[in-house]
């Protein structure tokens, strides 16, 4: 029995094949990257034609794969808090976007007057911020009233495939929904409260429903195009940061989920009936019994390759080596790496990347160091606000595991253990675990290195962590 798995992240598309073993097939493996558009500025968003076309061909690559006749399910994540408004016939009106798209900022403030924001966080789990659909459809509404009037649905890139791929309306999952922060999560429907004060019909939003109601009978053009899968059940895609936790093995309170990617995210994931919301993050759907509770950040592997280009520097050798022979924050700087604004824990919408301390001894490796060591403090904030006392830290992602000089740091600024896995494709084995075997013992992982806190270094992150704070302070109340 193998399952396909797609996943559609924010700077690449993949499409693998996975054994009942839950193993990745060798060679079933189809990947091509892309990039937000970021014109003009505060923008953040997609082509949803260009991005189905990615999606649609990696899948054609891995069904010519000789496992591919053994599919025996679909399962999907994708990149959340995304928005795309299409037509009667689901063509899409607008572009897809992105959780990073700021230009909504004005609307934050807007609505901050109207809403009691203490509540809304605990009903939907998410604060009011341009990551989200409330902010985002008010200032669609305000600023291009035609097209927004000319939109029939508003809908996540995943449920905009599926009902290309199936030809009839298709539901969105309480995974992918709840990142919306229109999504009661209590009830489990789109949040009456939210709908009235923005003047939107249930209608104008998807249907509702768990992950694992699946779809079947692909519509005509993609039974002839996909004939291994024309009636292989596809699950409802799932939001990727519940993947990963899955995939990563962080079920329980006590396992807390590190993930950098382009992005970076702090997660735990708990089956308790409805926990509060701790101030500053959010609580997000895994299913209808799970919540998954955490802060993200816009910053992650984006600001290493950000500094790496900008900077110029070239040699990943180089700079692994800098790493290893500086002792933290010798370079005297202090960097907020706020360069797509702020999300966990302050969410400051307007904030901006800044750099404080620089001399003319300051180089560019000292300056890549910092924002390194930037990117780190902001997630001890947020792991210091989920998780008390004892926990295993599990480390994933591609730009943690290709760094061991930052997944060394991380640790000193967590003053905890990091655990760093095997598996670079977490997101894609969690899906794979949701569309299998999710409610049985999850699979252990495998741990290919542990970073200790080194004392002397705990000390100095600590204190840079009281300069960055004071700095964020004095910029932002």
């Amino acid at each position: 029995m193998v399952s396909l798995i797609i996943d559609v992240g924010s700077s690449s598309v993949r499409a693998v094949l996975v054994d009942e073993e839950l193993n990745l097939i060798p060679d079933a493996v189809a990947q091509v990257s892309h990039q937000f558009d970021y014109q003009p500025e505060g923008a953040s968003t997609l082509s949803a034609v260009m991005l189905r076309g990615l999606v649609e061909q990696c899948i054609d690559q891995v069904l010519a794969h000789p496992r591919a006749v053994a599919i025996r399910q679909v399962g999907m994540a994708t990149f959340v808090g995304n928005l795309l408004g299409v037509d009667a016939e689901n063509i899409p009106l607008t572009p897809i976007y992105t959780y990073a798209d700021v230009r909504s900022v004005a609307d934050v403030q807007l609505l901050k007057q109207q809403v009691d924001q203490p509540a809304s966080h605990q009903r939907t789990g998410c604060l009011l911020h341009t990551a989200y659909h409330p902010a985002r459809l008010h200032w669609l509404q305000r600023t291009q009233p035609d097209l927004y009037h000319t939109v029939q649905r508003w809908q996540d890139f995943g449920t905009y495939l599926y009902r290309c791929w199936f030809g009839r309306e298709v539901p969105a999952s309480y995974s992918v929904s709840s990142w919306s922060g229109l999504l009661n999560r209590q009830s489990l429907t789109w949040d009456a409260e939210w709908l009235a004060l923005l003047n939107i019909q249930a209608s104008a939003l998807p249907p509702l429903a768990e992950f694992t109601t699946v779809q079947t009978g692909l519509a005509p053009a993609y039974r002839t195009r996909w004939q291994r899968l024309a009636d292989v059940p596809f699950y409802l895609p799932v939001g990727d940061g519940s993947a990963a936790n899955v995939g990563s093995g962080g079920v329980g309170r006590d396992k807390p989920v590190l993930t950098i990617g382009t992005t970076a995210a702090v997660r735990i994931i708990t089956a308790e009936a409805l926990p509060a919301v701790p101030d500053g993050l959010w609580s997000y759907r895994t299913d209808a019994r799970h919540h998954l509770i955490g802060g993200a950040t816009s910053e992650g592997g984006n600001i290493f390759e950000w500094a790496r280009q900008t900077l110029a520097i070239a040699d990943p050798a180089q700079i692994e080596a800098h790493l290893q022979a500086s002792p933290p924050a010798e370079h005297g700087l202090t960097f907020l790496p706020l360069l797509a604004g702020e999300r966990s824990p302050g969410w400051q919408a307007h904030a901006t990347g800044t750099i404080h301390g620089i001399h003319l001894s300051t180089t560019p490796l000292d300056i890549l160091q910092a924002a390194l060591e930037g990117v780190a403090l902001r997630l001890a904030l947020i792991m210091g606000q989920l998780v008390a006392g004892e926990a295993e830290v599990y480390g994933a992602g591609g730009a943690l595991s290709g760094s061991p000089t930052w997944a060394q740091m991380i640790a000193n600024a967590f003053d905890r253990p990091i655990h760093l896995l095997q598996d670079s494709q977490v997101t894609a084995l969690g899906v794979a675990i949701l569309i299998t075997r999710w409610g049985d013992e999850l699979p252990t992982p495998v741990v290919t290195q542990v970073f200790h806190p080194q004392p002397e270094a705990v000390l100095l992150m600590k204190t840079a962590l009281e300069r960055q704070q004071d700095l964020y302070h004095r910029l932002y109340g």
